[in-house]
């Protein structure tokens, strides 16, 4: 990746940090336009090639976190942003940022709730989900109930930290 890509990948990642972290939202106008400029780039750089690479990659990230959006782990923005992060890397490049992603948002997960005391009830939800995927062959995402005190997670945190370490 050019310098350009580089700066403009870290460009976008840190206002989505702050966004997320200040407003536990990343605007539909960050993602979008960040889409449209690495298409746009891919193409520039590498013609129609490019323009196929920046389409598949922003396809594959969007589904790869649509699944968790879909049972209520995270906001449509992170998924938005894995699919422009998908635009800019291809494919092969927003795989392995999804995988460094899961391992720091699972890590980061993990550590709000022990620091929260959010373990029991978490265990018990978690415990519940595997044994109605083990009865049913269905998985099915149990929400936290109404009087529960729920984790504020800041995935786009845990986005743009994967997707720099597989970048860098």
């Amino acid at each position: 990746m050019d310098r350009f890509a580089i700066i403009f990948l870290c460009t976008s990642l840190l206002i989505a940090v702050i966004s997320d972290i200040r407003h536990q939202k990343i605007p539909n106008w960050l993602t979008i336009t960040v889409l449209i400029l690495a298409v746009s780039y891919n193409a520039l750089v590498n013609g129609l090639s490019g323009f196929y690479f920046a389409l598949e990659g922003a396809c594959l990230g969007t589904v790869l976190l649509l699944i968790p959006y879909l049972m209520g782990g995270m906001g449509a923005g992170d998924a938005k942003l894995m699919g422009a992060i998908g635009g800019l890397l291809g494919p092969k490049g927003v795989f392995v940022a999804f995988l460094f992603t899961a391992l720091i948002g699972g890590v980061y997960a993990i550590v709000i709730i022990l620091l929260h005391g959010f373990v029991k009830h978490t265990l018990q939800r978690y415990g519940m989900m595997l044994k109605n995927f083990f009865l049913s062959g269905g998985l099915q995402y149990i929400p936290p109930a109404e009087t529960e005190k729920k984790p504020k997670l800041r995935y786009g945190v845990a986005i743009a930290l994967g997707t720099l370490l597989s970048v860098f």
